[in-house]
């Protein structure tokens, strides 16, 4: 058996891709456009995995899409979650729930999807701003 991918559905491909690509460092691997089905699959993969990808997918016909956290959520393993998480922040990324601990944090896509950072290793000692900072929102 062999892990393929995860599909989140997605409103705004622009603003998916600021996100996934430019926010959280994942790269588009090959896209799909399906004009009889009316939808787009954009296929993302972290640098220097071939393990599996996030699918997202975008229907040309305007849904509401609800329930987002019910979905669970995403998660990436990091070097420094410190810089990464400042990363996220200097690119508009609210961080939900901060690495206080110096090994988790929270984000969320702009469809609500959560996705967890994990510091890879051991946790990194306490660091301010991020012991101090509070939660933002769900997540």
């Amino acid at each position: 058996m062999k892990f393929l991918h995860t599909m989140v559905r997605v409103t705004d491909v622009d603003a998916s891709l600021k996100f996934y690509c430019d926010g959280l460092g994942l790269e588009e691997t090959r896209r799909h456009e399906n004009e009889k089905g009316r939808y787009t699959l954009i296929f993302l993969s972290a640098p220097g995995d071939a393990g599996g990808e996030v699918e997202l997918t975008y229907n040309w016909d305007p849904e509401v899409y609800t329930g987002g956290r019910n979905f669970g959520h995403l998660a990436y393993e990091v070097d420094d979650i410190y810089a990464y998480c400042q990363h996220l922040s200097d690119q508009g990324i609210t961080i939900n729930r901060p690495p206080r601990d110096g090994r988790m944090a929270f984000v969320k896509s702009p469809d609500n999807i959560s996705v967890e950072i994990l510091q890879k290793g051991e946790a990194l000692a306490p660091a301010e701003p991020w012991a101090s900072m509070q939660n933002t929102g769900s997540w």
